[in-house]
């Protein structure tokens, strides 16, 4: 087996593992499980590595097991919060599992025939029937209070950190920990990866299947780092919040623009942990960038792998001409190419007015527009000198005072693109 564990490494995707676990990895095909609890109906970027981690662990030859936590989405994980989770309602959670699996199946083929095909699964699946009393008696006597209270993530909530740990929430690890042994026992699952966050529910898992399993029963567990920027703030936001990887929540072309406007320190980090491009070609784009890096070799380069793998080239496409309109050299075809969505995104925070659908019925002479219509200029003198030096253009085609706006010129059949000189826009919405 090619070593896993070595790749992770000089990717920035390991952080620790439980001894043996490298060696485990080696010597033959492995499988092994991250969970995603469903909190929302959909994952966003601070899913990423885990996506990718699993990916990785399918093309090293190790079987890759998904779980989504349609139980333990009921209780809530405490690690890293200060507060306790509102619980969701079986309706939200069924919605969210549903979601969760259908942007899974875009990375990992949970149809395939081969040896090492992914595998899908629910937790709620096994812990639906299991009442109570069972869960005390089997799973509750094989681990003490004092190595559950030992956790950081609980001890941090006796600490004084927010409002102290509930009950229910106290029990997440032994479910998670029982998700472990489940997969051990029916699926021959050996190893719980996950972010560094998740050691001590892991390890509560290991643990489970050693006392659960038999005397020759051993587990294993690995963990990534948590993603941070250079400046030390939380990744996977934006100034709009979440990037999520469905196209509905967050567009192709903002999706896109995050990972286009990472800095130079930041993209050099991130080509390494959110792309499969070897070594040797990130080492010679590094290099590449370093010598002119207002180019943004890296950054485009990363916007670029990551659009693909999460969405396709053909949006991929679609972003990178929505960017050329804001920031390279398009033609009104370009514009028009735009769907709505798309075409406000692009000019988010440009100043618009509104003119009637009915003014342009016989079309609008630009002086006006410019002016009375939309207050783009101060006056009409201010307007003609601008045309007269040749720096207005509608729809991105540079236009003379003699010009008349008509219904033919709308983007979208409601959008005009006005712009003076290069970097002054102004969207014009027809009603």
């Amino acid at each position: 087996m090619k070593n896993l564990v070595e790749e992770l490494k000089w990717r920035g995707l390991y952080h620790d593992s439980m001894p043996g676990t490298e060696e485990q990895l080696l010597k033959e095909a492995t499988s092994a499980y991250i969970g995603f609890d469903p909190t929302a109906d959909s994952l966003h970027i601070g899913s990423m590595v885990q996506i990718i981690l699993l990916v990785h662990l399918k093309n090293f030859g190790h079987k890759p097991i998904a779980l989504v936590g349609g139980a333990t989405g009921m209780i809530g994980d405490p690690s890293g919060k200060s507060d306790e989770r509102n619980l969701l309602d079986e309706e939200a959670l069924a919605k969210n599992v549903a979601g969760i699996k259908s942007v899974l199946s875009r990375f990992l083929d949970f149809n395939s025939n081969e040896a090492n095909a992914p595998l899908m699964v629910n937790n709620y699946d096994w812990m639906k029937e299991f009442s109570f009393i069972d869960f005390a008696r089997e799973v509750g006597k094989r681990i003490t209070v004092n190595y559950m209270m030992a956790k950081d993530s609980v001890k941090k909530r006796f600490s004084g950190e927010g409002e102290g740990m509930s009950f229910t929430e106290f029990t997440y690890q032994l479910i998670q920990g029982y998700d472990f042994y489940h997969l051990y026992k029916n699926n021959n699952c050996v190893l719980q990866m996950g972010g560094s966050d998740q050691w001590g529910n892991i390890t509560t898992g290991t643990e489970l299947v050693r006392r659960m399993g038999g005397e020759n029963a051993k587990a294993y567990a690995l963990t990534t780092p948590l993603i941070t920027k250079a400046d030390g703030s939380k990744f996977g936001k934006s100034e709009g919040g979440n990037v999520w990887l469905d196209a509905d929540k967050t567009s192709v072309y903002k999706f896109y623009q995050f990972w286009v406007n990472t800095t130079d320190v930041d993209a050099e980090k991130y080509i390494k942990i959110f792309t499969f491009l070897d070594k040797d070609a990130i080492d010679a784009l590094i290099e590449e960038h370093k010598t002119a890096p207002h180019l943004r070799v890296l950054q485009k380069k990363l916007a670029e792998e990551i659009t693909v793998f999460v969405h396709n080239r053909e949006e991929l496409e679609k972003a990178i001409q929505a960017s050329n309109i804001l920031f390279g050299n398009s033609t009104a075809e370009d514009l028009k190419k735009l769907d709505e969505a798309t075409f406000l995104e692009v000019f988010d925070g440009v100043p618009q007015a509104e003119i009637a659908k009915a003014d342009l019925e016989n079309g609008l002479d630009i002086i006006t527009v410019l002016n009375e219509k939309t207050g783009f200029f101060k006056s009409n003198g201010e307007a003609r000198r601008a045309l007269t030096a040749n720096s207005i253009s509608v729809n991105r085609e540079k236009i003379k005072e003699d010009f008349v706006l008509t219904a033919n010129d709308l983007i979208n059949n409601q959008f005009v693109l006005l712009q003076s000189g290069k970097k002054n826009y102004f969207v014009i919405r027809i009603v």
